[in-house]
């Protein structure tokens, strides 16, 4: 019996760099997690130390005309094929852009390392965490003309 040697991907946003700094020889399954783990610890707050759901947001998809045109005003535009004629742009990237990332208001806030992540720093309620959603939703809306999608199930 003939086994094919595993074909891995390493080049989605930085695990290639992070293997390379384990210092690993050989990648496997486990390295791949592994890199991606750490990634993330450095990335996403801890939701046992500060109150969040994780990525708030989905990465939308755009027709690749349109992601020509905002590649023209922002040559750094962080994106991803997505099938033949669309991308998959960075919600974290546009989030970035339109001035949210850091930012805090009253008892919540837009994670300092993760624009994709709204932090709750205590206190803060179910409606003041939706209005901060709200918010972002409008100003990447009105700066790039893309409708964000929520990633959590708001009851």
């Amino acid at each position: 019996r003939m086994f094919k040697t595993p074909n891995y991907k390493t080049s989605y946003g930085a695990i290639e760099q992070e293997i390379e700094k384990m210092g690993v020889k050989e990648i496997s399954i486990k390295t791949i997690s592994d890199a991606v783990i750490n990634i993330r610890s450095t990335k996403l707050p801890d939701p046992a130390k500060i109150g969040n759901a994780g990525s708030f947001f989905k990465n939308p998809i755009i027709d690749k005309s349109v992601f020509v045109t905002i590649k023209k005003n922002y040559p750094d535009v962080v994106a991803y094929p997505s099938g033949e004629l669309s991308m998959k742009l960075a919600a974290g990237w546009l989030i970035e852009k339109a001035g949210w990332k850091g930012k805090t208001i009253n008892n919540c806030g837009v994670h300092k390392n993760q624009a994709l992540v709204i932090v709750n720093y205590g206190g803060a309620t179910g409606k003041e965490i939706y209005n901060l959603s709200q918010n972002i939703l409008d100003d990447v809306e009105k700066k790039f003309e893309i409708l964000l999608e929520r990633e959590v199930n708001i009851y």
